[in-house]
């Protein structure tokens, strides 16, 4: 199966549901989707190692029965360098909880375990990455006040409202950008 997304990229959209991202392929569970291929991702992917330079868990992650095994095969199967995007609701918003699928409730430091920096529990997560970008998508009232700047703006400040505001500064979403380092 070869689809090349923007410049010959291969992308992969785990969890493609029925928005398959163009040009991508599609991987999910139900037949009810975009999907070009039908799996139980719980048990890995069904393509060889190092294929893809862009993998996307969109809506996805909160769902998966372990984190560390998920990123794990995102890992084996992307390239060195490839582009990991992962979107999931931020832990104080309504749609994290609503959802009988829903297992994880993640903050913006949750995937600090995967990270490339010195790390304590490295032999829990051996698949590295590196934090290229995170962003919190805040309520509209937030947004509108410029808070949702700030969080985006200064680390020590996202840190600050996570500890202390958030759950009066409810987030809505967090989106991931990370880089395989192989």
């Amino acid at each position: 199966m070869s689809a090349l997304g923007v410049a010959g990229r291969r992308i992969l959209d785990v969890g493609c549901g029925r928005g398959k991202y163009p040009a991508a392929i599609g991987i999910d569970r139900s037949l009810a989707t975009q999907a070009d291929v039908i799996c139980d991702w719980a048990r890995g992917y069904p393509f060889a190692d190092s294929q893809f330079d862009e993998v996307r868990l969109i809506h996805v992650i909160e769902e998966v029965d372990d984190i560390l095994a998920t990123l794990a095969e995102v890992h084996r199967v992307a390239r060195p360098g490839a582009r990991v995007v992962i979107v999931t609701p931020h832990y104080t918003d309504h749609s994290s909880y609503c959802s009988p699928t829903h297992r994880w409730h993640l903050s913006s430091f949750s995937l600090w375990f995967f990270s490339d920096k010195p790390r304590e529990y490295d032999y829990y997560a051996p698949a590295q990455f590196r934090e290229r970008r995170v962003e919190v998508k805040l309520l509209r009232l937030w947004r509108w006040l410029g808070l949702e700047f700030l969080v985006n703006r200064f680390r020590w400040f996202r840190r600050f409202w996570e500890y202390y505001l958030c759950f009066v500064i409810r987030g809505k979403h967090i989106t991931f950008e990370l880089e395989v380092i192989k």
